[in-house]
């Protein structure tokens, strides 16, 4: 008895051929808090400390060699 699944190649033409698809656990998890709670407001980037603290002309002055 032959199985229609013996021939089955599950590569990566098969995976981007599929017609639906499912939000990751975090897109889930995000979606069910929001539901009930909208999201705060956040900033895309910021200037103000910690993010461009590693990056700052102090810093970069001791990495240097002599």
């Amino acid at each position: 008895m032959a199985d229609n699944w013996d021939d089955l190649v599950l590569d990566e033409n098969f995976i981007r051929s599929a017609e639906t698809t499912e939000p990751s656990a975090r897109a889930r998890m995000l979606a069910a808090r929001w539901r009930t709670e909208e999201p705060e407001p956040q900033p895309w980037r910021s200037d103000e400390p910690p993010a461009g603290w590693f990056f700052s002309k102090g810093r970069r002055r001791k990495w240097r060699r002599r």
